[in-house]
This record gives structure tokens, sequence and C-alpha cells, in this order.
């Protein structure tokens, strides 16, 4: 139940200033707590009566200040009105928000995109990868730049946040951030959480990506053919910098595991399956999703190669693998050294597992979902997709069993004629 308001105005003798007069207070009490504001006017001590709470006599001044006391009042029990309206509990704090208008305040964008990466950051290792923290960052990043470069400001009222701001930001980005079709998507795709956040919020009424429309395009997927992974199986690197990498390079296409993930792997990883044979058992850490995947021949081969590697033994790793960018570096030389003219990178080694390895060599589509880890099958369709010459083959069947009825056709044929 809520208690009845009691306001009270009183002067602050303790602040009298040099020319003897003291300011005038405001007091709100409910339920034996209260708030104070002060009411902007000054009065003398000769001239204040504390029991009327009002300013003496008849003048034009004291009825100026008095009048001025009533609106005040007239405004905290207002406010008291609104919050009854709205199915507001009566208190303190609530009634002091309402006068003040602190539930109206402006709320800016920046500091709330960057409270949101400040979360994510604190849940890195726990609910998000590094990777996911690093795209934020860049995001926020490029919605600055964008402020500055449409509006010359460094922040904006998310209440101004409209449908044209989201189209002049996608244009910014593919113009000039030169992005791709699908790189501008994602970027807008994570502004659009900040835009959810405030509508969670309800900070925002309406939503600006309610008439957007945006399509990820659907990218060719790049993946090395049967002869190209035996040319780097067959090629003796005369360093041991090549042939490391190689090695692990042929292990994600043999397990389909992405670098991230190949790089978590530890001997505790490696069980024995269903089948009594040894399994990959890991998660995905981009998705967090469990991947389970039997070890062919040559996978164990390469990890028994680098069983007693100073930096397994040391950092209890699997394999001693090197940084992304320095992997992704001497790939390029080892598709230079075989002739290999794609654009080798070590995420080509998960494709090539998808397709090659697998799906070409008739493994059900669900089975590699399952060891890609894909949450939706959906996903692992994309390589399916691709196979060519898996369809080549395919029909290759088709065309010798046809071509031995077309032979009896025209010796049938030749017999009549």
């Amino acid at each position: 139940m809520n208690s009845p308001v009691s306001i009270l105005f009183y002067i602050k003798r303790a602040k009298v200033n040099s020319n003897g007069v003291c300011p005038i207070y405001v007091r709100v009490t409910i339920d034996a707590k209260r708030f104070e504001f002060s009411a902007n006017k000054s009065v003398s001590p000769d001239n204040w009566s504390s029991e009327g709470s009002k300013v003496k006599g008849g003048t034009k001044e004291a009825r100026t200040i008095n009048e001025y006391l009533d609106y005040l009042k007239t405004k905290v029990l207002d406010a008291e009105k609104r919050l009854f309206k709205k199915d507001m509990e009566v208190t303190s704090e609530n009634l002091k928000n309402e006068i003040f208008g602190a539930n109206d305040r402006k709320r800016m964008l920046i500091p709330i995109f960057q409270d949101h990466n400040n979360k994510i950051k604190e849940l890195v290792g726990k609910e998000y990868a590094p990777g996911t923290l690093e795209r934020y960052k860049t995001s926020l990043k490029h919605t600055e730049e964008f402020l500055q470069w449409k509006y010359q400001i460094s922040d904006i009222d998310i209440t101004k946040i409209d449908n044209a701001f989201v189209c002049d930001y996608e244009f910014y980005l593919r113009s000039v951030r030169n992005c791709a079709n699908n790189t501008a998507v994602k970027y807008l795709k994570n502004f659009n959480k900040i835009i959810k956040l405030c509508l969670d919020n309800d900070w925002i009424d309406k939503n600006p990506f309610a008439n957007y429309k945006s399509k990820i395009k659907e990218v060719e997927r790049v993946y090395l053919a049967e002869a190209e992974i035996q040319s780097i199986i067959e090629k003796d690197f005369k360093t041991e910098r090549l042939s490391l990498v190689r090695d692990i390079f042929l292990f994600s296409c043999f397990t389909g595991l992405a670098y991230i993930d190949v790089k978590n792997l530890t001997k505790s990883h490696i069980s024995y399956g269903i089948d009594g044979e040894k399994w990959i058992f890991t998660h995905r850490q981009k998705t967090e999703s469990a991947s389970k995947i039997p070890i062919l021949p040559v996978t164990q081969l390469i990890i028994d190669k680098y069983e007693n590697h100073p930096q397994c033994v040391n950092e209890d790793k699997l394999l001693p693998i090197l940084s992304n960018q320095k992997m992704n570096a001497y790939l390029k030389e080892i598709a230079g050294v075989c002739e290999i003219e794609k654009e080798l990178t070590f995420h080509i080694a998960r494709h090539t597992f998808a397709t090659t390895v697998t799906l070409t060599n008739g493994v059900p589509i669900e089975s590699v979902s399952k060891m890609l880890g894909h949450k939706n099958l959906r996903t692992t369709q994309h390589y399916a997709k691709v196979l060519d010459r898996k369809v080549s083959d395919d029909m290759k069947i088709l065309k010798d069993k046809f071509s031995i009825l077309d032979n009896n056709i025209l010796k049938k044929s030749s017999v009549a004629s």
C-alpha cells in the first residue's frame, strides 16, 4: 500500500549568505524515507514562517515566492498521480525520478554499445570466444567513425536512430569502408543486437531495422581436390618449418577441425569411441557444439610424429601449431611449391574435409555435419552444393550403364537392317 506524501518547505539557516538570506528547500517524505531539493528561492529568516512553511507578509515578493512554492507542491502531487496511472509504487525513489525526469533522460548509443562489449569481455572463455569480442570492438569502431562521417558527432541519442540511419550506415560500410556484401551485413547484424538490447529495455519504441532487408550471399567455398592433397602429402620439404605446417594442415584436412580447435587440442581429447577405435572428442570454440571425429590412419601418423615434440610435452598440446598468421603465410609458400593455384589458407582444410575427404567418398551428410560440429544440417548442405566432381562421378556410372544399353540397341538395329 502506498504511503501518503508529505511535503515541507523550510529554510537552511546554516547556508545564510552575505546578504542575510537563506535558501528555501523542499522536503518530500514517503514512508519515513525522504529526499530534498532546492526551491531556488531565498528569504530572510525574519520573514519566514516555520509554522506555515511560507513567507510572512503580503508584499509582492512574498506573494510571488509563496505562489512558486504552491507550484512546486502541485508538481510533486502531479508526479504522484502519474505514478498511480503507471501502476507504479509511490516510493521516495520513484517519485524523485518522476519529478526530475530521471526515467526520461537521454540514452546515448556509444556508452550502451561499450557496456555491451565490456560484458562480452568478462564472459570471454565462458560464453564467448575472443574472436566474438574482437568483432564487436571493430563494429563499435565503425559505428563511431560513421557518426563522424555522416553527422560530425561523437555520439547520438538512441531515440534518433531510424531506418534512414540504418540505410546510411549500410551505405557507409559498403562505400567508405569498402566492405563486401557479407561483411557489411555482419556488421549491421552486430549493430542490430545493440538495437534489440534497447528495445528489450524499453529505451526505444520503434525498431529502426523493421523495414531493413539484407541477405548473406552464398560464397563458393574453396577446397582441395584429391590430386592436390596428394601432391602436398608427397612433397619432400627441405625445411622443418614447412614440413610442420604441411602436417598440421593435413591433420585438419582429415579431421575437419578449425585452426583454433586444433590449437586447443590436448591428449585428453583422444579417447576410445563406440567402435573401440580412437576418436577425437572436443567442442568447437566458435559454437560450443560437440565434435566427435574418428581418427583416420593418416591422422594417427601425424599425432605419433609429434608426440614427443618439446612444445607438445611442455604445453600439454596434441600438436605444435604455430600462430594462424604464420600458418597461412607458410601455406602460401606450400601452395607455390606444390603448384596449387588456389589461395591456400588453413580454413580450406576444413572445407576439404567436408567435400573431398568425406562427402565425395560417400559419407552421409548427417555424419559429416556431426563431425564438423554444425548445429544445423543446412550449414553442411552448403558443401554438398559444390561437389561437381561427385555429380560427374555419379553420372559417369549412369553413362556406363546406359552405354551397355545403347550398344545393345545399336546391335539390334544393325541386325534388323
